[in-house]
């Protein structure tokens, strides 16, 4: 089940409304915006400042000279990859070419925090595992990865690899090895079953304020956003034919529509 936590919410704010503010977003227009989605005001000082500490926020100041926030160069970067991987959509084939990116990563013992952080970074990005140190996806992910590997220094470590699955096994037997697909599709369910009834609710009822568009589509982004990491967009072929994540992405193309523009006439000071 998905948790709203603070900093998550933060994180989500800044990518569905906080670039487009002219200049630093106030710390005043970050507790009435988190307030509206249930966070207090001790928890998004104390998230912003964990996000601070991390380098994902700079303080600044807004345009009348009060405390605000401005996003780093490199959450900038972040997001923009996230626009791509959330809002993108499945390609036809691995990564639309029937290509796969393979990550092979060795890492001297000495350095072994290192094979960790890879590991764990690899796995976020979406990959899956073939065998100890050599991981794969979708080839459109390679840009996404390169800034990944960059960021976090870690390029001396690692070989990347583009290329089709020539054998042994057939590559839908493969991908259910490389991806834990019952747990995938458990995501995309939980997904459902938390906002296919708000997205009925809409189709049927009246047109939401705009505090409610903007609150609605915050969470149900920050319970989407981790999907498209978690299933990297896997060509649909070497899916289940019940897979879930169709209609999970239907669910939340059509909230994205009624709510999105509708929420930033309330997110907008």
């Amino acid at each position: 089940m998905v948790e709203h936590s603070p900093r998550s919410l933060i994180v989500t704010f800044y990518g569905a409304y906080g670039r487009a503010f002219e200049g630093p977003v106030p710390v005043s227009a970050l507790v009435r915006l988190l307030g509206a989605a249930g966070v207090d005001a001790p928890s998004v000082r104390s998230s912003v400042s964990r996000l601070k500490r991390r380098g994902f926020l700079l303080p600044a100041r807004a345009a009348d000279g009060s405390a605000a926030y401005e996003l780093s160069a490199e959450a900038r970067q972040l997001l923009d990859d996230g626009d791509r991987r959330i809002y993108g959509g499945r390609d036809d084939g691995a990564g639309g070419s029937g290509e796969w990116l393979v990550a092979v990563f060795s890492v001297p013992e000495q350095e072994r925090h290192k094979r960790h952080l890879l590991r764990s970074r690899l796995a976020r990005l979406g990959f899956g595992s073939v065998a100890p140190g050599v991981w794969i996806a979708p080839a459109r992910l390679f840009g996404e990865t390169e800034h990944t590997l960059e960021r976090l220094h870690l390029t001396p470590y690692v070989e990347l690899f583009r290329g089709a699955h020539l054998g042994f096994a057939p590559t839908a037997e493969a991908v259910a090895r490389w991806w834990d697909l019952t747990a995938l599709a458990k995501q995309h369910e939980e997904f459902l079953d938390l906002h296919e009834p708000a997205l009925r609710a809409l189709q049927s009822g009246p047109a939401p304020t705009p505090e409610e568009a903007y609150r609605g589509y915050l969470l149900a982004l920050d319970s989407w956003r981790r999907l498209p990491y978690a299933d990297p967009g896997l060509p649909r072929e070497l899916l289940p034919a019940d897979w879930p994540g169709d209609r999970a992405a239907a669910v939340f193309a059509e909230l994205h529509t009624r709510l999105r523009d509708a929420g930033a006439r309330f997110a907008q000071p």
